[in-house]
């Protein structure tokens, strides 16, 4: 009989023990996912300053200089949902640096090289930082779903992370040979 009640003791132990470390697992991911999504805003914040300081700075026609300021005007705003502004300003990147013989036209210009290559690594780095951030969701995901997660409630009031789908390539996947393309790749 003591035998039977120190099993069903050890037995709750272990099952508390299991519940207490899934729920530290899943509160890790929440917590994996809000660091994530810092990193992801920091960058967008990043790119698009240095959008910003392109389109003023003078190394542009007016017209392209008018449509990434507006750009990433709307983007920095948060008058539209996140995923377009940002798309957008991808979009309006694109067009500028897709214009034929955009980076010869800037070659002589004092400071132009290093603001483009500054872009190119923010745009890379936005590229990086929403692939963290959508694995980290889909991971956070995969752990709601669990069964035991569901049964108990383990993830309590937090709201299920969603993905953060936008156009981040600075290179329009059907173009020619891309000699006046930046390096980047997304």
């Amino acid at each position: 009989m003591f035998a039977d009640i120190f099993l069903v003791i050890a037995a709750a132990v272990l099952v508390g023990v299991y519940v207490s470390w899934r729920a530290g697992r899943l509160d890790r991911l929440h917590a994996r996912v809000e660091a994530a999504r810092a990193a992801l805003d920091a960058a967008l914040l990043r790119r698009n300053c240095v959008a910003v300081e392109l389109a003023s700075s003078g190394l542009l026609d007016p017209a392209t200089s008018v449509l990434l300021a507006e750009a990433a005007h709307d983007a920095r705003t948060g008058t539209r949902p996140r995923e377009l502004a940002e798309s957008d300003l991808s979009r309006a990147l694109r067009a500028a640096f897709g214009q034929p013989g955009f980076r010869v036209a800037l070659s002589g210009s004092g400071g132009a090289e290093e603001l483009l290559t500054e872009l190119e690594a923010a745009a890379h780095q936005v590229f990086l930082a929403r692939k963290f951030y959508n694995d980290a969701v889909a991971a956070t995901n995969a752990a709601r779903r669990r069964i035991l997660v569901r049964v108990l409630r383990l993830s309590g009031r937090a709201a299920a992370p969603e993905f953060f789908d936008i156009d981040d390539s600075l290179v329009a996947a059907a173009e020619g040979d891309g000699a006046d393309m930046p390096h980047l790749t997304g």
